[in-house]
């Protein structure tokens, strides 16, 4: 019996249809996008070995270990503060499975790593209006003064919990969410945008 290729899908695809969402005088203040590249998995060091890992990290692949909330990007790899001794790792180009092997072997002696990569949904949002759009819900303040690139937070969003940070000052963010609230965050972040304006492209990689 032949097989069929199976193809992976986000379950978003009625809600994420290309430029269905814009103003009506064809303006676009916000632009959303789902991400589908990187791997993701959770890192959370061990007792007593966060020196250690924070050498591991910078011989290995050249990151510094951020204690604050904040985004380290080297290459493909980044790590994003995600609380106290706990970091999410993303890595650019590699599956799930592959990924949580290579943070394994390299990390095995000074912290715990767990794949999320099918767990988790990444959204891409960025704009002019990017800020007003998602100061409906987000409970930071946002300005560029107190909120910027390489900045990230582990908060709420409409009740939706989501990790965040940065990218660009264009300003360009990046949300991550659990997958089963990821259809209950685009509603939002779609009514949220409405109003200035928001078109969505395909592929945000």
């Amino acid at each position: 019996m032949s097989r069929l290729p199976l193809t992976p899908r986000s379950g978003l695809e009625q809600l994420l249809v290309a430029n269905q969402h814009r103003s009506r005088d064809g303006h676009a203040g916000v632009t959303l996008a789902l991400r589908s590249g990187p791997a993701l998995a959770t890192v959370s060091v061990r007792r007593n070995q966060t020196d250690a890992l924070a050498g591991r990290l910078r011989e290995v692949f050249g990151l510094p270990l951020v204690h604050v909330p904040r985004c380290a990007i080297a290459g493909p790899t980044a790590f994003v503060w995600a609380g106290p001794g706990q970091w999410l790792a993303m890595g650019e180009g590699e599956d799930g499975p592959t990924f949580e092997q290579r943070l394994r072997a390299t990390l095995a002696n000074f912290a715990s790593v767990n794949d999320q990569s099918d767990g988790r949904t990444i959204f891409r949002i960025r704009g002019k209006r990017a800020r007003d759009a998602l100061a409906k819900g987000v409970p930071i303040d946002l300005h560029p003064s107190v909120f910027g690139a390489g900045d990230a937070a582990v908060t709420t969003v409409a009740h939706i919990g989501a990790h965040f940070w940065q990218v660009d000052e264009t300003p360009t963010y990046e949300f991550i969410v659990s997958r089963s609230f990821a259809a209950a965050f685009c509603h939002w972040l779609l009514a949220s945008a409405a109003e200035f304006g928001v078109v969505v492209v395909q592929g945000g990689d």
